[in-house]
């Protein structure tokens, strides 16, 4: 039913902007660009307003000349949809736009979502919000060409890891297949996604894995990542992602932390599990939130004294 009234109000309107979460991320991306291409089918001119320059990781998706950096703009949308967005600290500045819309639709997985919107959809149950923008695309009639199909399943597959985390199911193996007999080159975008870092991502990297300390009987990995290392190896923001996959994927270990250091004492940090733990627990009380194996959150003071203050909700829950 909720589905069907979306589908409504998106048809209804004349203008339309999309705002996926900050930091943006492939499902985020790939979600909001698939749904940009539908809604254009049905006459409408869609903005994806997104808070930062897009990855250079993602730069091969289509339609990215959807996509706008928020300025500051002073707009009043008819509808205004946040896509893979679990509150609206997430929407950061755009939360202008969004405040200003006639009315605003909230379309999520994560199950930390707290339904801000004046009409919300989150199906916790799917891999990724990919999987839900496919189901509204289909249910729209609207033909899965190879652009829509690429960035829809780019959006599963970085939120599944490739397909390796636990988040996978059949319904989701089923709509990849869906993807690929209509035109996802599978090959060339597992390279680009999965297989291509730029020679500063290597540096950092290699910098990052100094830094790693395997506590709690080897049950636990932290990993840091400062100003001064981003500096040396010239790297970027984004290349921090992926780095907490490196204590999660050591033996033994059940929970990999990655503090990750910014302006004026403040520390970004990605929770990973492997199996039991559930990170967003941990994330939420901190003020942040995500999913059971993968979550985060943003923490204001010194290096040691945050480091304690993690380890010691993990200790709650190993």
């Amino acid at each position: 039913m909720t589905k069907n009234i979306i589908i409504s109000k998106i048809k209804e309107v004349k203008t339309l902007a999309i705002l996926p979460h900050v930091s943006i991320d492939g499902d985020a991306l790939g979600s909001s660009i698939a749904l940009a291409y539908a809604v254009k089918e049905l006459g409408i001119e869609p903005v994806i307003y997104i808070e930062e320059e897009i990855p250079s990781s993602y730069g091969f998706l289509p339609g990215i000349e959807f996509t706008k950096v928020y300025q500051g703009e002073k707009e009043n949308y008819d509808l205004v949809l946040a896509l893979d967005t679990g509150d609206t600290g997430r929407l950061g500045k755009r939360i202008d736009i969004f405040n200003a819309a006639s009315y605003t639709i909230n379309i999520d997985h994560h199950m930390t979502n707290t339904e801000f919107a004046d009409l919300n959809y989150v199906q916790t149950s799917s891999s990724a919000t990919g999987e839900i923008i496919y189901q509204f695309i289909k249910m729209m009639g609207i033909p899965l060409t190879k652009e829509i199909s690429t960035c829809i399943y780019v959006a599963i597959a970085t939120d599944t890891g490739g397909f390796r985390y636990s988040n996978t199911t059949s319904i989701t193996h089923q709509i990849i297949s869906d993807l690929i007999n209509n035109g996802v080159d599978v090959a060339e975008v597992s390279q680009l996604l999965f297989e291509t870092v730029s020679l500063s991502k290597t540096k950092l990297t290699g910098m990052a894995v100094q830094t790693l300390e395997i506590l709690e009987n080897g049950k636990v990995a932290f990993i840091t990542v400062t100003e001064s290392m981003i500096k040396d190896a010239d790297a970027k923001e984004e290349d921090c992602d992926g780095i907490v996959n490196i204590g999660r994927n050591i033996k033994g270990v059940e929970v990999a932390v990655l503090v990750r250091e910014k302006e004026n004492e403040s520390y970004k940090i990605n929770l990973r599990s492997k199996k039991y733990v559930d990170v967003s627990i941990i994330a939420n009380k901190l003020g942040g939130g995500g999913h059971k194996n993968a979550a985060g959150c943003t923490i204001e003071g010194n290096m040691e004294d945050i480091k304690q203050i993690l380890l010691k909700e993990i200790r709650e829950v190993l």
